[in-house]
């Protein structure tokens, strides 16, 4: 499955918990930028990361968010590589 690929998984027990114990240890931005790519980029961390380089470089971007965009940017690859990883949504969770 490709990263821009929206995750619907069907959640076995173990999954669902490990997903609502990492959803309890995340930040405050964190479970923003979860909000963010929901409502704002359908789901899809990749369209939200060029958003965000594309403020970078300069050009035209959808939101400004109030925190350094470098820190955004760990956050966003540390939410998507749990999801991946657990096939889950953490969107769901919040």
């Amino acid at each position: 499955m490709a990263e821009s690929e929206r995750i619907e998984p069907v959640l076995g027990a173990g999954a669902e918990e490990r997903a609502r114990q990492f959803v309890t240890s995340l930040s405050e931005e964190e479970i923003m930028l979860l909000r963010l790519r929901d409502e704002l980029y359908e789901g899809r961390w990749d369209s939200m990361l060029a958003d965000l380089n594309d403020r970078l470089q300069g050009k035209p971007f959808v939101f400004k968010l109030a925190h350094r965009i470098q820190d955004d940017i760990e956050r966003i690859e540390r939410l998507n590589r749990f999801e991946r990883q657990n096939s889950v949504d953490l969107a769901k969770f919040i």
